[in-house]
C-alpha cells in the first residue's frame, strides 16, 4: 500500500502541514539513537504509530528495497514521501468504501447487477444499460 498502490490524482499533492509535522514528530520519537534514519524496525513501529497497523514482512521489505541501497536507512525525507503515499492510498481506499457503501443500500456487502443499475440510474440517468452492463462485468 505504498509507492506502487498510489493513484495519480494524487501525483504531485504536497502534504498538509499538519501531517507533515506528525510524519517528523513520529519519525523523530522512533529515531530514539538519533542516527537520522529509520531502520526496518523503526519503520514498522512509526507505521503503527501513524496507521494503526504492523506493515507485513512483505511491505516493510517493498520500502526498505525502494529506497537508496547505499542508504542504512530511510531518512527524514524519503519517510515523508512514503508517508504522503500511504495516506493518499489510504484516502483512495476510503472514498471507494464510501461509494460502494452508498450503492449497497441493504447493507450486504456485495452488490447485485440490480442494485448497479438503480445506482447509475441516479447518478447517470443518461447512461446506456449496455455500457453498465460492461461495467459491472468488468467488476
Amino acid at each position: 500500500m505504498f509507492a506502487s498502490e498510489t493513484r495519480t490524482w494524487w501525483t504531485g499533492r504536497e502534504a498538509r502541514p499538519s501531517d507533515r509535522r506528525k510524519w517528523v514528530k513520529v519519525f523523530e520519537a522512533c529515531d530514539e539513537d538519533k542516527k537520522g534514519y529509520l531502520s526496518r524496525e523503526d519503520f514498522k513501529v512509526a507505521v503503527v504509530m501513524l496507521f494503526g497497523y504492523k506493515p507485513t514482512k512483505i511491505e516493510a521489505d517493498s520500502v526498505m528495497t525502494s529506497i537508496n541501497s547505499n542508504a542504512s536507512g530511510i531518512c527524514l525525507e524519503e519517510f515523508i514521501k512514503l508517508m504522503e503515499k500511504k495516506k493518499a492510498a489510504q484516502l483512495h481506499q476510503n472514498e471507494i468504501r464510501q461509494i460502494f457503501t452508498a450503492f449497497d443500500r441493504q447493507y450486504r456487502g456485495f452488490l447485485t447487477l440490480e442494485d448497479f443499475k438503480k445506482a447509475f440510474k441516479q447518478v447517470a440517468p443518461k447512461l446506456s444499460e449496455r455500457i453498465v452492463l460492461e461495467a459491472f462485468s468488468h467488476i
